[in-house]
């Protein structure tokens, strides 16, 4: 006698597709019987003033009014800066004459800033004191126009 096709996992497979399909079959018949209320209104959300969804319309009494002309889009205009803003003061701790670079370590910040022979208005050596200003770079802040301190 053959051994039956049947195994328990197909069984199972097949208990559970017919359960779903009972289940879709009893949702059905009760939305037949209990007709709900599909207006347009029971379908609407509204936010209120903290951002929450709500399904009651906000409160016209908090509403808050907002002037168009105050509301900026894009990016705000830069203010002018001042002759001395933007400079800085630091020290010269490394720099190759031969090739023209070097870093320069700022007072301010204690960070090491990129300094090319190019930006310089006077001649300087390692251990000087300098001022200069900082534009940004390909690879980070740059030093530019620098100076040695008397």
């Amino acid at each position: 006698m053959g051994k039956s096709q049947e195994t328990w996992n197909k069984k199972e497979k097949e208990n559970k597709k017919k359960k779903k399909k009972e289940d879709k079959a009893k949702i059905k018949e009760e939305r037949k019987a209990n007709p709900g209320s599909s207006a347009f209104e029971d379908m609407l959300m509204y936010v209120d003033e903290n951002g929450n969804l709500s399904s009651t319309p906000p409160d016209p009494l908090k509403k808050k009014k907002v002037i168009a002309e105050n509301i900026s889009l894009g990016v705000p205009i830069r203010e002018e800066a001042d002759e001395n803003d933007g400079v800085r003061t630091g020290t010269v701790t490394f720099f190759d004459s031969s090739k023209g670079y070097g870093f320069i370590k700022c007072q301010d910040s204690q960070e090491s800033i990129f300094t090319h022979i190019n930006s310089h208005l006077e001649e300087i050596k390692e251990g000087n004191k300098v001022t200069f200003k900082t534009e940004k770079g390909p690879k980070g802040l740059n030093a530019i126009d620098v100076k040695q301190l008397k």
